[in-house]
């Protein structure tokens, strides 16, 4: 398990790499559906220095594995704005980084946050349907052979483990309570965030296509920009990619010439 220092926040915030005594602004790293903080243990280390980089573990995984999962977006989100909000985390510009299901995550807490009076800095959503494209059933359809082969198709870097038996009922009823939370999820009517987005995407991805991504557009009245990516679903997995996002990122929230 990456060292981390807890934050405040204690059981919702990792900081694996701490950086200036006085931070530009935070940013909050959501992880995809099965994911943990721990995925992003290395972007982190390629930002931590002027941003504080924090990174996001849900209830029910990792340290936090006798918790109740919770499979449902709008109520993670309302529990990670509780935590940032009762912690003071906000008396920095915030800002959000979430790969698939965790720009979901992001998202519905950055409109909370801005509800209450804290506008994000920028948010950035990675390998991830826009909001108006989800549409929610009444039912969850999706099976244990159906997660795996979904996952498997989208690439996800840990689909061996599934392959153990022992590893698959640990992870199984992760997996199954975060692909209930997206199946579920549908966008609300919300007030437009009135702050930058970028929206990427792998030039693979066969959930997440140029128009899927291009529609995240719709949730700001701010400026929105589109970045593709070689690769899939995953693409972020890669390191150097991880390098091109985090020179992309850092240029964003600190104002620097943008990355070529």
């Amino acid at each position: 398990m990456s060292a981390f220092v807890r934050t405040p926040a204690g059981r919702w915030l990792r900081r694996y790499h701490s950086g200036s005594d006085r931070p530009a602004c935070r940013l909050l790293l959501l992880p995809h559906a099965g994911g943990s903080a721990s995925y992003f243990h290395g972007f982190s280390q390629l930002l931590a220095g002027d941003i504080d980089v924090l990174t996001v573990q849900y209830p029910g995984r990792m340290e936090r594995h006798a918790e109740p999962l919770v499979g449902d977006i709008e109520e993670l989100a309302r529990q990670l704005t509780a935590a940032l909000v009762e912690h003071e985390l906000t008396e920095l510009p915030l800002a959000f980084f979430g790969h698939s299901m965790g720009s979901l995550v992001g998202y519905e807490t950055a409109s909370l946050l801005a509800g209450k009076g804290h506008p994000a800095r920028q948010f950035f959503a990675s390998s991830c349907r826009a909001p108006s494209t989800l549409h929610g059933t009444a039912a969850v359809r999706t099976t244990d052979d159906t997660i795996i082969a979904d996952l498997k198709m989208l690439g996800g870097t840990d689909t061996a483990l599934l392959d153990d038996p022992g590893m698959r009922e640990l992870l199984l009823p992760i997996l199954r309570s975060d692909s209930r939370a997206v199946e579920l999820y549908r966008q609300r009517p919300r007030t437009p965030l009135s702050v930058p987005v970028t929206a990427i995407h792998g030039a693979d991805d066969h959930w997440v296509d140029r128009s899927a991504a291009q529609a995240w557009a719709e949730v700001t009245s701010g400026p929105f920009e589109l970045r593709e990516m070689p690769g899939g679903h995953f693409y972020f997995s890669d390191p150097g990619h991880q390098a091109t996002i985090a020179d992309l990122v850092r240029g964003r929230l600190l104002d620097l010439p943008s990355p070529s």
